[in-house]
């Protein structure tokens, strides 16, 4: 196929033709899908979907933010991020927001402004990531995840930025948020 064809093609949407569950837990859930493309022929597509995620980039005041570390499994490391965590059936998105500043900062937000929402992956993983910045925070008691053992510490924002750019947050959302943060200072 020449390249202007397959150009022409790039926004024709592809067709589910099946799909099945092969995996599934609280969590998440993985599907094999038979998808057909746009120039009709079909492959096979892995798809791993999850539930909202949602993520708070704390300060306690214009100069500090507040970040939370814990050992992270999948990558066998420690890492210092921002309050993330999944959306529960029938919660708004706000309220998982301060639901995760509460049981894993101890904190609760007078303020919260999103800041955007964005695809954690580009391919495989279906999942939405709702970003926000909270300010006016107050000391607040939550029931902690009994599967998260969380170190709280806070930062000056130059700091965090600073381990954004050395690479030392790798955390996608914890990333964007701080990026989405210094563009907003401007």
């Amino acid at each position: 196929m020449d390249a202007d064809r397959r150009r022409a093609l790039a926004r024709a949407p592809w067709k589910t033709r099946t799909s099945r569950a092969v995996y599934e837990n609280p969590w998440m859930r993985l599907r094999e899908d038979i998808a057909e493309l746009p120039d009709g022929r079909t492959t096979i597509y892995g798809v791993v979907q999850c539930k909202p995620a949602v993520g708070v980039l704390p300060f306690l005041d214009d100069d500090t933010v507040v970040l939370v570390g814990q050992y992270r499994y999948v990558f066998g490391e420690f890492s210092w991020e921002m309050p993330t965590g999944g959306v529960h059936p029938g919660e708004s998105i706000e309220a998982a927001a301060q639901r995760e500043l509460t049981e894993e900062a101890g904190f609760r937000a007078g303020d919260l402004v999103k800041l955007c929402d964005f695809h954690t992956s580009k391919s495989i993983v279906e999942e939405v990531a709702h970003i926000y910045l909270a300010r006016g925070l107050r000391p607040a008691r939550g029931r902690a995840d009994a599967t998260e053992f969380i170190e709280v510490r806070a930062f000056p924002f130059v700091e965090a930025l600073q381990m954004v750019q050395r690479s030392e947050i790798k955390d996608s959302m914890t990333v964007v948020a701080i990026l989405h943060a210094v563009l907003r200072r401007r």
